[in-house]
């Protein structure tokens, strides 16, 4: 919880800065954004890469695994459709883009902005990338607050799914308190799972927008 104010907090401080001017050229232009996205996804193929636990994660997967992530991406992409068809400034594509962090809200925030920008405008872009990092942060908050609540009404997968790709991180610790330890490895391959999707299933949305 305190990380994911700390996110917020840093957000809101870039929009003021950016709002009042107080921001030089060099930062606030592309060209940085873009460095910043292939620093981060560089970053994000090295912690993949380099966790022992992958190994364990692909020696050991098996097709009933795969259909927890499998569960978690449908699920997200046909609730963010059908939330489209209310939403009249945004088309399904733009709202599937956003949809597709799965909780990853630095990634795909970033990946928006700058991959989106070509297919659908700046403006839009940023508008979107904006929402993304919203919708992300509040989707592993509210892991963390209900997974009691889930696994009650639910069952032991219901946070895991709601997770998305914090599973194996963030939202890992609270899955193991109230989903039980049993349910740890497959939280932590489901998260990695959905987590190596992101940089796929965002910037095709983007296109197709």
């Amino acid at each position: 919880m305190k990380s994911s104010l700390v996110i917020v907090g840093a957000f809101a401080v870039g929009c003021v800065a950016g709002w009042l001017g107080l921001l030089p050229a060099w930062v606030t232009g592309r060209g940085l954004s873009l460095a910043v996205l292939f620093a981060l996804m560089f970053q994000v193929g090295m912690g993949i890469g380099s966790d022992e636990r992958l190994r364990d994660i692909v020696r050991t997967v098996s097709p009933r695994m795969l259909l927890v992530p499998l569960a978690t991406i449908t699920g997200t992409l046909v609730a963010s459709a059908a939330v489209a068809l209310l939403l009249s400034r945004w088309n399904v594509w733009q709202v599937l883009a956003v949809g597709s962090g799965f909780g990853y809200y630095s990634l795909s925030s970033i990946l928006i902005s700058s991959v989106g920008g070509a297919s659908m405008g700046t403006q839009v872009a940023a508008e979107l990338a904006t929402i993304a990092l919203m919708a992300n942060i509040f989707r592993e908050m509210f892991t963390l607050l209900l997974a009691p609540l889930m696994v009650r009404w639910f069952s032991p997968l219901a946070p895991i799914c709601a997770g998305g790709a914090t599973t194996m991180d963030t939202t890992l610790p609270v899955i193991t308190r109230f989903s039980g330890r049993e349910w740890v490895f497959v939280s932590i391959a489901h998260g990695a799972l959905v987590d190596f999707s992101v940089p796929f299933l965002v910037p095709f949305f983007c296109s197709l927008s």
